[in-house]
């Protein structure tokens, strides 16, 4: 036993240190979505290749190329049934369309993909996501990117790393500001497994939610959960970066007179992409859906799509293999430049009638194509100063989705983690940089802002919070607090509401831990319903159990009481959680705000 106790006071510290320090329990909250997020990347992921495998190679004979990174299954392809391409993406739309309609109506509007929808939720909905949305998100994507529809798997793996995190914040009972802060750490831990590029996921994750800033408070979180997310994926599938291709460098300072001309091509293509995105699908599919509703504008769009993949199959799923053998030099100029068209009106049919899918993967498809015919182009003609065309490619993926998407700094580090050195760096950031203020007035996504003063989320940022350097410990009413059992009956409480004025009461387990707390006005009225007497157990009608600790600040208190509604809060002490020390109430934080800004006046 004696030998136990310094086992047991490192524990009971541990503990203290997890209630007490925000930024450790959000790390260690961050691990735990990293679990979650790697798990999910790895049954999506491994769904989308099997099913594609099925349906793409076996039944209906094509032959895609496969980026080296990503070929997990081997075999011969079936005989030839091209016809069988607009089956399964009609079938998948009508699917779609009547998964959404039935059980999601709601998320049609949420924006341009699942990216877009994450954003919508830390903006605008406090980090709330729906626990199914992600679920028939995340499913219908597979079938769309498995049976050829244009679209990528990083929209839905973010919006599903997204959900994982807002669902367990919400079991923890988290505040608000916790919650978005998760959220950003289950994207960031989707990105980074499915890119296999940890870094470069975390601050994708944290910058593309603004146009010109960045969630700081998020950073630490979200690293951590892409590199446990990250970790995972790659215990299963490897650690060898999705394409296999030579070590880029950048040599000759000349060659930065192509990159720049690279950046204004992007920007131009980039323009392209955004506009033909939101023309088709406002223009033509919004409208179709207001005549004819949503199931069949999705079905109508798969329609379209597997056609479109019959004739021209280099415009299936992502196509991350045509991309490696734009790096490889295996693609003409004039192709590139016939699939990047094709792949924007591709993506704008599959995304813009409502099925499933992300645009990341397509956006840097396009980028990719845009910088590959800049860097072949130069190289016929500058041999000398343009000697590697392929890192064109690369420069191209990462400066296209900065001026789209407004977020230079991830994708930059994502391309560097993707061909494992830093040798572009210097062109990708002058490319990056370039598209970013050329197409400063565009933005993929819908739900982006400005910054944080523009968003929902921050507006208590607008203003000087008093209340962030005051304590709980100085205003809150100690003494003794009038504490029922779970297994109090109705009967008994009632007698308690009447032999006291206290209006709410802390609920404790057999271990004296609070488990939940009675509100009298919850009971007003059915409070003289005799029926009810034997019936009923505090543990019953109790609501969920909201705690402070004398160290909290009293901006973390308002925060509970706006989040709960009640009206007093228990104050527990940090080394025993069984002890309640006294009661804060609302008012008591009201009084604290006015004497803090009465003392500011009076400097």
């Amino acid at each position: 036993m004696i030998l136990m106790r310094p086992f047991c006071r490192l524990w009971h510290e541990a503990i203290k240190t997890y209630r007490t320090v925000n930024t450790v329990r959000l790390l260690l909250l961050g691990i735990v979505v990293g679990v979650l997020s790697g798990a999910g990347a790895i049954v999506f992921f491994a769904g989308v290749e099997g099913i594609r495998f099925l349906l793409l190679t076996k039944l209906a004979g094509m032959s895609l190329p496969a980026p080296a990174g990503e070929e997990l299954f081997h075999g011969h392809a079936g005989p030839s049934r091209p016809w069988l391409i607009p089956v399964f993406t009609t079938g998948v739309g009508l699917i779609t369309g009547l998964l959404v309609y039935k059980w999601i109506p709601d998320t049609h509007a949420n924006g341009t993909d699942g990216t877009d929808s994450m954003i919508k939720s830390f903006h605008r909905l406090g980090g709330l996501i729906k626990p199914v949305v992600p679920l028939i998100k995340s499913g219908t994507a597979i079938l769309t990117i498995a049976s050829g529809g244009s679209a990528g798997r990083e929209g839905p793996i973010s919006q599903m790393g997204a959900g994982f995190g807002s669902w367990l914040s919400t079991r923890m009972g988290l505040t608000a500001k916790e919650r978005r802060i998760l959220l950003l750490s289950g994207a960031a831990g989707g990105l980074g497994a499915i890119f296999r590029a940890p870094l470069g996921g975390a601050l994708t994750a944290i910058e593309v939610i603004y146009r010109e800033d960045f969630e700081t408070e998020a950073l630490l979180p979200a690293v951590i959960s892409s590199v446990v997310s990250y970790t995972l994926f790659t215990l299963v599938f490897g650690t060898d970066p999705i394409f296999g291709i030579p070590r880029f460098s950048f040599n000759d300072p000349r060659e930065l007179l192509f990159y720049a001309a690279l950046a204004l091509v992007c920007s131009l293509t980039g323009w392209f992409y955004v506009r033909t995105f939101f023309a088709i699908k406002y223009s033509v599919f919004e409208q179709i859906k207001k005549k004819v509703g949503l199931v069949w504008t999705t079905t109508l769009g798969g329609l379209l799509m597997g056609l479109l993949g019959m004739q021209f199959p280099q415009l299936l799923s992502g196509g991350y293999g045509w991309l490696e053998m734009a790096m490889v030099g295996q693609l003409s100029v004039g192709f590139m430049g016939a699939i990047l068209v094709g792949k924007t009106l591709a993506t704008s049919i599959t995304l813009g009638s409502g099925m499933s899918g992300g645009m990341f993967a397509p956006a840097l498809f396009v980028g990719g194509m845009s910088g590959g015919m800049v860097g072949y182009t130069a190289h016929n003609f500058y041999p000398g100063i343009v000697s590697q065309p392929g890192g064109y490619v690369l420069v191209g993926m990462a400066a296209f989705f900065a001026g789209v998407a407004n977020a230079p700094i991830g994708p930059l580090i994502m391309v560097c983690e993707l061909t494992q050195g830093y040798g572009l760096l210097a062109p990708l950031m002058l490319a990056s940089a370039v598209c970013l203020v050329v197409n400063r007035n565009i933005s993929l996504y819908e739900n982006q802002v400005d910054n944080k003063f523009d968003s929902p989320a921050h507006i208590d940022d607008a203003t000087i919070n008093v209340l962030e350097g005051l304590q709980v410990k100085d205003y809150y009413q100690r003494g003794q607090v009038t504490t029922m059992e779970e297994s109090t009956t109705f009967k008994e409480i009632t007698e308690m509401i009447t032999n006291s004025n206290e209006l709410y009461f802390p609920v404790c387990n057999q271990k004296g831990l609070v488990t939940g707390i009675v509100a009298v006005q919850d009971l007003r009225r059915v409070l003289f319903e005799d029926c009810l007497c034997e019936l009923l157990l505090a543990k019953d009608v109790a609501r969920n159990p909201v705690l402070l600790h004398p160290e909290d600040d009293l901006y973390t208190a308002l925060l509970k009481f706006v989040d709960t509604d009640m009206g007093q809060i228990p104050v527990v002490s940090p080394e025993d959680p069984r002890r309640i020390l006294g009661l804060l109430a609302r008012e008591d934080v009201f009084m604290a705000y006015k004497k803090a800004l009465q003392a500011i006046k009076e400097l």
